[in-house]
């Protein structure tokens, strides 16, 4: 499970996605599956656990991003943000 930091989410996001669903998409993505991202990504997120690089996950056909910022000096991943591609 990866640390989220403070969560947010776009207005697109949440005009589009009950609370509901958009909790079910974040859990995945906080237990690794990422969803709808192709091979490269998904060893790419894979990778970003061990180094501590931004992670991305899409779900819904690629309709919903949810990208986790990479460790800050700490260690710990300041942010998480659930958003449309369009608004990336």
């Amino acid at each position: 499970m990866i640390g989220l930091g403070t969560i947010s989410a776009t207005q697109g996001a949440v005009a589009n996605y009950e609370q509901d669903r958009m909790v079910e998409f974040l859990t995945r993505h906080m237990y690794g599956d990422w969803g709808d991202v192709p091979p490269e990504d998904d060893k790419s997120n894979d990778e970003a656990l061990k180094n501590g690089s931004r992670l991305v996950s899409s779900y819904d056909g690629g309709k919903l991003w949810i990208i986790t910022e990479a460790e800050d000096a700490t260690g710990r991943r300041p942010a998480t943000t659930l958003l449309l591609p369009e608004e990336y």
